[in-house]
């Protein structure tokens, strides 16, 4: 990774601070993308202290505001030649329905929309890079059973379910990633889903969940893979010869591995990317191969 420019999303804790540390250690230049800007300064130090000499910044990103995620692909087109890695790696679950100030559902926005929109907008970088995608998701999509409600991906007319809700998102990057080499034609960048584990990071800790997830995740974090080691999945993906041109898979221990039947719903991967290209605004959000 030795002169490549990776960009993590979520990469100030859990997960995406290990594969940010993983790669800054082959020696790629680390964007940590991140909100808190208190917590992003804490990573970055401690990144410069288990790696001397890595080469880690922080770059504000609020995936809840479709203007921050512009914001964030402006300020780094404009300080960045190249990107080889995207991993879209940040995530939310919440116990109650909320909206963010673009009017969409959190949940959707902040683990679908926002990473949509900003995978679309760092295109040309990652096309000049011949660049690798890597959108972090969860088994937690096979309890979308059922599939994408397209009457209704917002929940807004029906019981709002915080897990529910999650698994749809995990659900729509397994659609993402699918969709992707069907629009991005002969760019040679690619893109590939993963399911890191069962990992003890803070996901579901913070209150997000209300006291019964914090407690949850409490008891079972002695059953649970560590950060590092969820992390593994997504710094193969990233760095890996092996997986050179491999596009569009859904992988669990660096393999390839067999999602839902509703994730493998190609007509819902191109309905989910249209949908999702209107929502945000994009341009040209609906060419397809014919």
């Amino acid at each position: 990774m030795q002169g490549k420019v990776a960009v993590i999303t979520g990469g100030n804790s859990g997960i995406g601070k290990e594969t940010a540390v993983a790669l800054a250690e082959m020696g790629a230049h680390v964007i940590i993308a991140a909100r808190n800007p208190s917590k992003a300064s804490a990573a970055v130090k401690e990144l410069h202290d288990r790696v001397p000499g890595a080469e880690v910044e922080h770059f504000p990103l609020d995936l809840a505001s479709f203007a921050s995620v512009r914001a964030f692909a402006t300020a780094f087109g404009e300080r960045a030649g190249q990107l080889d890695v995207l991993v879209n790696n940040a995530g939310a679950v919440l116990s109650s329905r909320t909206e963010t100030e673009d009017g969409h559902e959190t949940q959707l926005q902040v683990n679908h929309l926002s990473h949509f929109l900003l995978t679309n907008l760092l295109r040309e970088l990652l096309e000049r890079a011949r660049g690798r995608v890597v959108n972090v998701s969860s088994t937690g999509h096979t309890f979308a059973r059922h599939g994408l409600d397209f009457d209704d991906l917002e929940w807004a007319n029906r019981r709002y379910q915080g897990f529910a809700v999650y698994c749809a998102t995990k659900l729509a990057n397994i659609l993402f990633t699918r969709e992707l080499p069907n629009r991005w034609v002969d760019t040679n960048v690619t893109a590939n889903a993963v399911h890191p584990g069962f990992v003890g990071s803070n996901f579901a800790r913070e209150g997000d969940m209300g006291l019964v997830g914090a407690v949850g995740m409490v008891l079972l974090r002695p059953f649970a893979l560590s950060s590092k080691t969820g992390a593994r999945t997504s710094v193969y993906l990233a760095s890996s010869p092996e997986v050179e041109g491999v596009s569009g898979q859904y992988f669990y221990k660096c393999r390839v591995a067999k999602p839902s039947d509703a994730a493998l719903d190609d007509a819902a991967a191109n309905r989910l990317w249209t949908w999702s290209a209107a929502a945000t605004g994009l341009e040209n959000g609906s060419r397809r191969i014919p």
